[in-house]
């Protein structure tokens, strides 16, 4: 199901795409002492990702729910610690992983992530569904994690009991196109400089012949070629974003489970086009959002409670409704 979204109003002065993506760059959401539990998980080239885990004070969860960040982000990221904040509140327990070499988990397993690296998530996946203890496990995944998270999903149907992607990339080429138009030069070296960083933290991953090529690049596609495509063994460039799209398996009717999409039609980094081909086609158990307003990962509407976005908000009810459609005894 498909519905363009027009009921809601920005809040102002954050009008328009640029400024929806940037007002948590420009407004950091204030977050409280990080008290969460680690989690070490092993990868499967003996190196180990790392997870934090909020839990809700005075019940149960009622829930698991997986939360990936995503491009040059980590789990200490104040959007992401914003919407576990408010999931917790909730009565959700929350994962939040750091993807291989992200934030404090740079040390814990050489290389980098890409959209596709099933073989760090599916372990993660496994052990997180035996530590849910029969209850739902759930996933949201934000710009590139939902990406990651889907790429998952098309392997490993049954690694989660429905997943939410906001502002997610489906077709790598196209982002990777969007982000190199001269409008957004600013933001695509802004987060070249990011991957450059997290790369160079671990020059031992990297070919040497590489690494004085490292400061020379560009672009995000550039990085790509360099960095992603050899480290996770795609041939090229155009292979890993062939490959590490999940649009062709989305559009194919993949068995999924219950998905829910969100995309701002002005996001300008991710393109919509995507979404807006994705929705025209009738599967079950797929919701897909598409307000006008929103940004890249921004949404923040008018009516927003302090302490959360309108697609936070989403997400919230839509991973409870999710809990509460599951078969009678599933918990």
């Amino acid at each position: 199901m498909a519905d363009l979204v027009s009921g809601c109003q920005q809040r102002w002065p954050w009008i328009g795409g640029d400024l929806q993506t940037q007002r948590d760059t420009l407004m950091v959401p204030r977050c409280p002492a990080d008290t969460a539990q680690r989690l070490l998980i092993r990868a499967p080239d003996g190196g180990s990702l790392l997870l934090k885990l909020d839990l809700p004070l005075l019940q149960d969860p009622w829930g698991w729910v997986l939360l990936v960040h995503g491009l040059g982000g980590s789990s200490d990221r104040p959007g992401v610690r914003r919407l576990a904040r408010l999931l917790v509140l909730k009565g959700f327990a929350v994962w939040r992983l750091n993807l291989r070499g992200a934030g404090e988990g740079r040390s814990l397993a050489s290389g980098t992530y890409a959209a596709a690296c099933n073989r760090d998530l599916i372990p993660v996946l496994t052990a997180l569904r035996e530590r849910a203890r029969g209850r739902p496990l759930l996933g949201v995944g934000l710009s590139l994690g939902g990406t990651v998270l889907l790429n998952a999903l098309l392997e490993h149907p049954g690694g989660l009991d429905g997943l939410a992607c906001v502002s997610s990339p489906l077709d790598l080429g196209a982002c990777a196109r969007q982000i190199a138009r001269p409008r957004n030069a600013l933001y695509q070296w802004h987060m070249v400089r990011g991957l450059i960083r997290l790369a160079l933290a671990d020059p031992q991953a990297i070919a040497p012949a590489r690494v004085s090529r490292l400061a020379r690049i560009a672009t995000i596609r550039d990085f790509d070629a360099l960095i992603t495509a050899p480290g996770w063994g795609y041939a090229n460039v155009d292979h890993y974003y062939r490959e590490a799209s999940p649009l062709g398996g989305l559009c194919s009717g993949a068995s999924l489970p219950p998905l829910l999409l969100i995309h701002a039609l002005d996001d300008p980094l991710v393109p919509a086009g995507s979404l807006v081909a994705l929705a025209g086609q009738q599967f079950e158990n797929r919701e897909i959002l598409l307000p006008r307003w929103g940004g890249h990962n921004g949404f923040h509407g008018a009516a927003d409670p302090p302490d959360a976005s309108w697609a936070d908000c989403h997400v919230a009810e839509w991973l409870a409704r999710r809990c509460r459609e599951l078969p009678a005894g599933f918990l």
